[in-house]
């Protein structure tokens, strides 16, 4: 079967599932050719952290990066698809003591729960140890198949731990399709300045 770049990104709609709390997204029509304008043109509301996002450092550091002093090669090349299966919490002893590249990617649980159903707060996450474990091993991106990489009510340590190591983190990845392994990986946030994060567009090759 020939190769192709595969959609790994939640697609952005009113009946998404977001962060409780977050602001929801909206799309509305700012004008219309149906009501006598020359176009259409709509108007978009949305936090930060919509559907499949990155964390930049100052998201929970506040000396860290904001998302524009980012490096951007991080958003391209070799990302290791590491699949952990029915548990809660991904530990260092889920973690192979080397890595093939410097972007990992866990495809968990989480990638059969709807991307338009009720907010899960039993999602799979990291647990700090495995944190500790990816900046040990010089890890550069980290991400997830659902809506943060830091367990539900204690999102702080986790978070820290990672930016501040100044790792690239997203969140809300679509991975049931994928297979584990190695491939080739593009996240293109949208390039907001000063920003503590932003909604991606991501493809694996597959």
């Amino acid at each position: 079967m020939q190769q192709q770049w595969q959609d790994v990104s939640i697609p952005i709609s009113s009946q998404m599932t977001t962060w409780p709390g977050d602001p929801e997204f909206s799309l509305a029509p700012a004008c219309s050719i149906a009501d006598g304008a020359s176009c259409n043109v709509s108007q978009v509301t949305m936090c930060t952290h919509t559907g499949t996002h990155c964390d930049a450092p100052w998201h929970f550091v506040q000396e860290g990066a904001t998302l524009d002093k980012m490096d951007t090669s991080l958003f391209f090349g070799k990302a290791l698809v590491i699949e952990v299966p029915n548990v809660e919490l991904i530990t260092e002893a889920h973690l192979p003591d080397k890595l093939p590249a410097k972007r990992v990617l866990f495809k968990t649980k989480n990638s059969v729960i709807p991307t338009d159903g009720p907010f899960e707060s039993s999602f799979a996450a990291l647990q700090l140890d495995a944190a500790q474990k990816l900046v040990s091993l010089g890890v550069k991106l980290v991400g997830i198949d659902y809506l943060s990489i830091s367990p539900y009510g204690n999102s702080t340590p986790v978070h820290r731990v990672l930016l501040e190591a100044g790792i690239l983190v997203i969140e809300g990845l679509r991975l049931a399709a994928i297979a584990p392994g190695l491939y080739e990986f593009v996240v293109l946030p949208l390039p907001l300045v000063d920003a503590d994060g932003a909604p991606c567009r991501a493809f694996i090759y597959v």
